[in-house]
């Protein structure tokens, strides 16, 4: 009776168990595939928070938009339906207006400038915004600095992209400053751009060269020219809800895990620039790399002085300043 009584006990307690680990799981998600900067970056993250909690909680992860595109993610994790994703900054000023500023063009020298502003200070503070917004931001990841594709033509100079109807993110910076180059913008989820681009809907895009080798539109674009228009930054996003549950010894966990998975997507990101063009060369597009930027920053005067009322001019030289 005693063994059987032990097993009985042995057996209800694994069964508790299991049912604690059930509710210990949480989604992550990104609109890229796995084999990406965004991959590399939630991978790590599932990796870290697992063996920092001892195995108690565990994050799944998904891919390629299997959850939604970005936008999507975002108001899943806003409304608790979904604890965490990792995004480009694209739709997050819908969400969170303040960060709005990070996404105007050639606001960044490069990108240890750009590191060095999100990981100090501004960047710490403008985390602070997304707490009442229903979210809790873990930490700054990267998405990379942008460059052009099209089918139709070389882009060499701003008066290259008038009239190109391009897919752009649905971020009111971004659509604004293209409109400012000439370009038809046509704000659209990514999980539809590979789509629209082969039916010819739009004429090209505007991504890192991470984005556009994990996209694998080398396939339906010739045309790339490294205008370095944006640094596109990202951010591991979690429902605010979620994260106040956590016991403080977890809360630090999951924000020293997502530490750890910025560093393993940003040395992804600095690889796929070092190899991006001779590959996307390799498979047939036409790359140009030595882009005038000044021509391209020259044509944004108009947009820039709108840039300059709406967010402030001492705000944004603050940024640009930043050593």
């Amino acid at each position: 009776m005693k063994l059987t009584r032990t097993l009985t006990a042995l057996a209800i307690g694994l069964v508790l168990s299991g049912a604690g680990w059930a509710q210990q799981t949480m989604r992550i998600s990104i609109s890229v595939g796995q084999n990406s900067h965004q991959g590399v970056g939630i991978d790590t993250f599932a990796r870290e928070v697992e063996r920092r909690t001892s195995g108690r909680i565990k994050v799944q992860t998904f891919y390629s938009g299997s959850l939604g595109g970005e936008r999507e993610s975002i108001e899943a994790v806003q409304l608790g339906t979904q604890e965490l994703t990792l995004t480009s900054t694209g739709p997050v000023p819908n969400f969170v207006p303040e960060a709005r500023i990070l996404d105007i063009p050639f606001l960044f020298r490069d990108k240890p400038h750009a590191r060095a502003v999100l990981d100090g200070p501004i960047g710490q503070e403008m985390l602070g915004h997304f707490d009442g917004k229903g979210f809790k931001a873990l930490a700054w990841a990267e998405n990379g600095i942008r460059h052009m594709t099209n089918s139709k033509r070389a882009v060499n100079a701003p008066d290259d992209l008038k009239g190109l109807k391009m897919r752009t993110m649905e971020n009111p910076v971004h659509v604004a400053a293209y409109k400012g180059f000439g370009i038809v913008t046509t704000p659209m989820a990514f999980p539809e751009v590979f789509t629209a681009l082969q039916q010819g809907t739009v004429d090209g895009q505007e991504n890192p060269l991470s984005v556009i080798m994990a996209a694998k539109f080398d396939q339906v674009q010739k045309h790339l020219s490294l205008t370095g228009h944006v640094y596109s930054p990202a951010i591991f996003l979690m429902n605010k809800a979620a994260f106040d549950k956590l016991s403080a010894a977890d809360k630090t966990a999951f924000i020293e895990a997502a530490k750890e998975a910025v560093k393993a997507n940003r040395a992804r990101v600095d690889e796929d620039d070092s190899k991006g063009v001779a590959e996307l060369r390799s498979k047939g597009m036409s790359v140009i790399e030595n882009v005038d930027k000044s021509r391209f920053v020259s044509a944004l005067a108009p947009v820039n002085a709108e840039f300059e009322k709406q967010f402030g001019k001492a705000n944004i030289d603050r940024i640009r300043n930043f050593r």
